[in-house]
């Protein structure tokens, strides 16, 4: 089975009203909570093989506090058409997955990220699904085991397999 991680990136800041949405960093809250992200993923053995980012600034420093825990292991691409992609557009770009690749992360926006990780998570543990479909803050990670082995019916859908959210990290850590 295929496993696909939806990430939303780390809190942003707004603090700086001159930047362009693209141009917007992550605010301190964020450069914390990423790496916490990371950390519990590579806890979990959720290593992706390729990780898919927008290329706002946004996801480009949640991924680069995210990637020293993978060990240099994934390739990444930064695609421009992941920045506000509609959920049809982020479903294309994992059908384009090569397949020897088996676990992948798509590093985005909402509300593409949310609803795709909402309707892609077909099963799971119930209080889980039912966070996820209620929201999907900064930082969130849903990994979903999709029940087919062709990254072109992701569609399909799977089951949700952990969702990842950075308050929960940050109390655990008594933060």
């Amino acid at each position: 089975m295929r496993r696909l991680m939806l990430a939303r990136h780390a809190k942003s800041s707004w603090g700086d009203l001159t930047l362009s949405d693209h141009d917007r960093p992550l605010k301190g809250r964020g450069r914390r909570a990423a790496p916490l992200v990371g950390a519990e993923l590579a806890a979990l053995d959720c290593v992706p093989d390729v990780v898919y980012s927008s290329t706002a600034a946004r996801t480009r420093e949640t991924w680069r506090l995210m990637e020293p825990v993978f060990d240099g292991h994934p390739r990444v691409e930064f695609l421009r058409d992941l920045y506000l992609a509609s959920p049809r557009i982020v479903l294309a770009t994992i059908a384009a997955t090569p397949r020897k690749a088996e676990t992948i992360m798509v590093l985005g926006h909402n509300p593409s990220t949310h609803a795709l990780a909402a309707y892609l998570s077909r099963s799971g543990d119930e209080s889980e699904m039912d966070r996820l479909r209620t929201r999907f803050p900064t930082g969130a990670v849903a990994v979903i085991e999709l029940s087919s082995d062709d990254w072109t019916r992701a569609e399909e859908g799977g089951e949700l397999l952990h969702l990842i959210l950075p308050r929960r990290l940050e109390r655990r850590e008594g933060r």
